[in-house]
């Protein structure tokens, strides 16, 4: 309806452009909510995403076979080439693998125990009869994967095949939930030494999920000195 005065005309034409409908409020908020939705969902996924890799880069067995690794590498190293011992193990009692009449083949056992030095050289230590000063052996113990660190002579196992266990020797659990392991080397001569290097095949179960982890892993010993 139009009136005399044209100002009051144009200045209602003014308010009715620029006033928003319920119908157009209604749609600003819904487009509005689902970009606020989109968004939170986005962050949600990206948080739970690297929750994930978090966690599955942190397990407790990934660190654990880690760990294992490491810890062979660092003594085997050090370790005398010419002097150590691949044991079967059976109900706690510790017996050499010897090899049979063919040097070539591959022994196979349960625990490993390497003899290195510890200490720095002496005139003591560069006597031919001292090959090592310290051993570590390496074993399952129920479920557990550990090493005992001790004094040689008189080295790991007695002669009776038990671990010794006096007070110089320092126990460290390196992972739990061990399925299985074991230490393989080539024979190189009838009295069972290898050339040198010692593989480690070590199966992990892991608790949050029950899945097993394969953990390969070798080490090369370095020195060598007569017995």
């Amino acid at each position: 309806m139009k009136t005399d005065n044209p100002k009051k005309d144009i200045r209602k034409l003014i308010k009715r452009k620029d006033a928003f409908t319920i119908v157009e409020l209604m749609a600003a908020i819904g487009t509005s909510t689902i970009v606020m939705l989109s968004a939170a969902m986005l962050v949600s996924s990206g948080w739970k995403g690297w929750n994930h890799a978090y966690n599955t880069a942190n397990r407790e067995s990934r660190l654990g076979a880690m760990d294992s690794m490491i810890a062979l590498g660092a003594v085997g190293r050090k370790s005398n080439k010419m002097d150590y011992r691949l044991y079967e193990v059976e109900s706690g009692t510790f017996t050499r693998v010897v090899p049979s009449a063919d040097p070539e083949e591959i022994l196979t056992g349960q625990a490993i125990e390497f003899r290195y030095w510890d200490e720095e050289l002496s005139t003591d230590l560069m006597n031919p009869d001292v090959n090592a000063t310290a051993y570590a052996l390496f074993y399952i113990d129920n479920g557990f994967f550990k090493v005992d660190y001790g004094d040689y002579p008189p080295g790991a196992v007695d002669g009776a095949g038990h671990r010794n266990t006096g007070g110089d020797v320092k126990t460290v659990t390196l992972t739990d939930s061990v399925t299985s392991v074991a230490f393989s080397h080539t024979a190189k001569n009838m009295t069972g030494d290898g050339a040198g290097c010692v593989r480690m095949k070590l199966i992990i179960t892991d608790p949050t999920d029950g899945q097993t982890k394969t953990t390969l892993a070798a080490t090369l010993m370095r020195n060598t000195w007569p017995r």
